[in-house]
């Protein structure tokens, strides 16, 4: 038997600034968009394989009370990359803070938050 993630859904603020982020960091595509369960919207962004499912809830109010009625929430999201000081630089470059650099086999890391609190590791084996 074989298993592959295909992707995770996260809720997001502002679906064109997530889009945008993940294009600019990770070099990811715009795989599909429409709309959603409870009146909101989707995005599917990544490669061809696995994406990052961006969800937009319509009512911001609503959607900061309950992301799908909470129990086992999101940690982070692990992003492998070929140039980690590359992509630090650009998340700098969007006013957000890389923190926990760690270098241990097999790869160094740092984590980041995005505006909306969703915490990324970004990993490079290089």
């Amino acid at each position: 038997m074989s298993a592959q993630l295909e992707h995770v859904n996260v809720t997001v603020s502002d679906l064109d600034r997530a889009i945008a982020l993940l294009d600019d960091l990770f070099d990811w595509k715009l795989r599909w968009r429409g709309a959603s369960i409870y009146g909101g919207e989707t995005a599917h962004v990544g490669g061809a394989e696995s994406y990052l499912a961006l969800y937009r809830h319509h009512d911001q109010e609503a959607a900061k009370q309950s992301t799908y009625h909470v129990t086992g929430g999101l940690n982070h999201v692990g992003v492998v990359v070929d140039d980690l000081d590359a992509v630090e630089q650009r998340v700098k470059d969007y006013g957000l803070k890389p923190r926990s650099h760690a270098d241990y086999e097999p790869g160094r890391r740092f984590y980041f938050e995005d505006w909306d609190g969703v915490e990324y590791e970004v990993i490079s084996y290089a």
